[in-house]
Parts: C-alpha cells; structure tokens; sequence
C-alpha cells in the first residue's frame, strides 16, 4: 500500500501562495467534499480543498503534492454514483465547479471549446440557440462536463448517438507529476499512436485533471415526439426494444421503467402523466420511446410507425407527447427517477449493469427470480435501446450492515449473470471505489493487472485520486 505524507502547515502555506484564500483547511471544508451522491461506499473529509480556476494553477498545485508525496482527489458536482470523488486517502481536493466558461464555438468544424465545470444543462441550451445539439444526455443534467467525460456519461440518447466518448475531440489534461498536456485535435479521425486521450476519458480521474474540452455538436434535430407504451409486465416490454431496430427505425432514446419507480418519481414531482391502468388492466412496465426529424412529416411516419410497432408487441395503448408541454412532463418524470427514490429510502445502493439488447429479457427474468432472496425492494429501469439497466436497493428499515451484507451478495449475483450474458459491470456510472472487487471478478486478474500498470505510467507516485477504478487503498 502506498504511504501519503501528512497535509502540514508548511504545504497549506505554499497552497496559498498558489490559491489565495481559497484554500480551506479542517473543519472549514465544505464537507459536501467527503463524498459523491451514494455514502454507503463512505466518506472522508479532505485535509484541504480548493475551489481552482485555471491550468496553470491545477498545475502549480500537483507539482507541490507530487513533490510532497500528498494525495489530490479532483471533483466537480459531486453527482457520481460510485464514490469516484471520494477522497479516501484524505490530503486535498480541488473542485472544478468555478471554471465554468463555455470558451468558444467553432461552428465550421461543429465544435465547442468549455471548461470542466460547465454543467450539461447549461452547454446544451446554449448550444440550442445556436441550433446545435450537443447529443450526450445523462440523465443528471447538472451534472459538470468534466464529470460526464471522466466517467465516459451515456445518457438517454445513447442508442441513436453516442456515448459522451464519441464526441470528445481534444482536451487540456494536468498530469498528477503537474505536467500539462494536449490531447486529440479538432478532427474527425486519427491513427497518431496510442489514444492517450480515450485512455483519459473514462478514468474517473485517476489519470489525470481535465482543464479544457473540445467537444462535437451536430446540427439540432428541428421535431422530437415520444410514444408513452404501457404494458403489463416488465418482461413484455423489454421483448418489445429490438423490434426497433429489426423495422429499421432509428430512436433518439428507448427508456424502460417499472411502475414502482415511477410512483416514487410523480410523487416527488406532484404530478402524474402516465396512466396506472388501462381497460381494468393493471400496468407493470412501461417504455418511453423518443423520435426526432427535421420535418414534421418524417416525425408523423415515425411515430406511426413506432405505434404499430409495440402495439403488435401487445402494448396495451399507445400515449403519444407531441406538444412541448406533453413531451417536457414526460421526461421530467424519467429524469426525477433518482430522486424520487432518494427521497423515500433511508438505504440505497444500485448499479447500471450492461448486457447485448437481446439479453435484457433474460437479465430481467433472472433479478425476478432472485428478487425474494433478500429484504430490500428492487427497483428498476434504464435505456433499454443500449442494453444499460439500473437497478436499485432500496430499504427503509433494515440495519445498515445487514443491508449492505445482503446487498453485496445480490450484486455478485447479478453481476455474475450479466457477465455470463457477455455484458459488463457498468455501461456509464463507472467503478469508483464501490465496485473495484466486483470488476476484478468480472474482468480477471490480467485485465485489472493492465489498468493498474496504466495508472502507474500516469501517476508513479499513485498520488491522484487514489484507490479506485483498478487498485483498493
């Protein structure tokens, strides 16, 4: 294991020669900084953070921990669901939040040039305006751009664009040694070596400290609708997805969810948009399936189409949101998913397994049937048109422990099975520190032997966000 030298007085006074008085020190520190959006994994207080503003002080910083043998953990909102910014080593965390500039568009080339504490949200209405679409669509929008490269963010969208992978083009990365880098290049496609910067996309910070981003835009889709499908079980419903792709349609985004988690989420929104029942017929699953086009005619075949298409699937109607008012609510309430269930769950733990679309149904059927091994309820959904599914353990009234030991063995169970069905352990929310044991049984020793040995090319002194991903503290 590696030894970190303490924070001393003499390190926080070359910090503030460096940040000002934005260096915080003990109980001073925001403690939001001792975690991410899911504590089970733990918490730990920094000895210090700092709210950094440019390249050159990220680097400055590094340089004096690299020389210190000091432990630097990066984050942005804070919104991850693995304890990826976590810092379990203590030492200083340096929040991104502050550089928030969305630097420049180049629209002959469909690019935009933001620093890694632009927020999602923010990048995709200004880039509206300019009518352009920046596809990546998580579904935390507040969280920051930066975040969403680190963790390779895929999103509603997915199916039909990308992951937030496929529309980095460059990037300004501080090193953990405080070197500063350039990586990639605004163009379409390069064989110029080895791809550092796909390496850095994904890594969760453990790499090295995104400053900058070039990423794609494409030309704004000008008509979007949704079909809501109800159905009367979960199993019919996901049967239903590869039949999009088997017609030949192209959907922006095809979501599933049970109806369990959509109460939970129209509760914490205060209003209901999607039916409960249909003709007497209790519904247990729905799909929320998006089509854009740029003329309303090409939307109006879609979305025929799309109609005909999981009704034969034996949906039981077929609800279509073509204003903008129908289409706002209905993804407000796919997007309020998380919340809702934070909301009313004292513990929760989840996870966003990945497994080929023709698999889901028997991924879904192997969760039902282990489903009354354990105490807490099982919750789930995800972007079924990518095979992405998030599921959620969710009690009010189990002991921790007790809870986190059940929990535990229904993970190495489903992750087990998604790994049999050639699937992988995280389609976006990553690894962290939460799920280090559970992609070292997944991948093997070879495997997390390679990461580890790319980490350490990066980072010799294993200073930067330390523990995570490929090694345990």
């Amino acid at each position: 294991m590696t030894q970190y030298n303490q924070v001393t007085p003499e390190l926080i006074a070359a910090l503030r020669e460096i940040s000002g008085d934005r260096v915080i020190v003990g109980s001073d520190v925001n403690p939001d900084y001792a975690r991410d959006e899911m504590p089970i994994y733990g918490t730990r207080m920094p000895d210090v953070s700092i709210d950094v503003l440019t390249t050159e002080e990220i680097s400055a910083i590094m340089k004096l921990c690299y020389e210190n043998n000091v432990p630097v953990t990066c984050r942005g909102a804070g919104t991850g669901l693995v304890g990826a910014c976590t810092p379990m080593a203590g030492g200083v965390v340096l929040c991104t939040m502050r550089m928030k500039q969305i630097l420049g568009y180049d629209e002959d080339n469909f690019v935009v040039r933001v620093q890694p504490g632009v927020l999602l949200n923010d990048l995709a209405e200004d880039a509206l305006t300019r009518g352009l679409l920046y596809p990546p669509d998580p579904g935390e929008k507040f969280a920051t751009l930066g975040g969403n490269v680190a963790t390779n963010a895929g999103g509603m969208r997915a199916v039909k664009y990308g992951a937030t992978r496929d529309y980095v083009r460059a990037m300004t990365v501080v090193l953990p040694t405080g070197e500063v880098v350039r990586m990639g290049a605004t163009v379409s496609k390069t064989s110029s070596g080895y791809s550092l910067m796909n390496l850095m996309i994904g890594s969760e910070g453990t790499l090295g400290i995104i400053t900058e981003l070039t990423l794609k835009l494409i030309p704004a889709p000008k008509y979007a609708a949704s079909l809501i499908c109800p159905f009367e079980d979960l199993r019919t419903c996901i049967s239903a997805v590869p039949m999009f792709k088997k017609a030949h349609m192209n959907p922006q985004a095809i979501e599933f969810f049970e109806k369990e988690i959509l109460v939970s989420s129209e509760e914490y929104l205060g209003k209901s948009v999607f039916p409960r029942s249909i003709c007497g017929t209790e519904i247990g699953a729905y799909l929320l399936v998006t089509f854009d086009a740029n003329s309303q005619e090409e939307l109006d075949k879609l979305i025929e189409q799309g109609a005909e298409l999981v009704v034969e699937a034996d949906a039981l109607d077929v609800l279509v949101a073509d204003t903008p008012a129908k289409f706002k609510d209905a993804w407000a309430a796919r997007s309020s998913f998380l919340e809702g269930i934070e909301e009313q769950t004292t513990l929760l733990d989840e996870c966003d397994v990945v497994v080929p679309v023709s698999k889901i149904p028997e991924f879904v059927d192997y969760i039902k049937e282990i489903d009354g091994e354990f105490d807490f309820d099982i919750k789930s959904f995800g972007h079924a048109g990518d095979g992405n599914l998030h599921v959620y353990t969710c009690s009010n009234d189990m002991e921790r422990d007790e809870f986190v030991r059940q929990v535990d063995q229904f993970m190495r169970k489903i992750y087990a099975r998604a790994t049999e069905l050639g699937g992988l352990i995280s389609g976006e929310h990553g690894i962290g520190m939460g799920k280090v044991d559970y992609l070292a049984e997944s991948v093997g020793p070879v495997n997390m032997r390679l990461m580890e040995g790319v980490k350490r090319v990066f980072d010799p002194k294993m200073i930067l966000n330390p523990g995570k991903v490929c090694y345990k503290l």
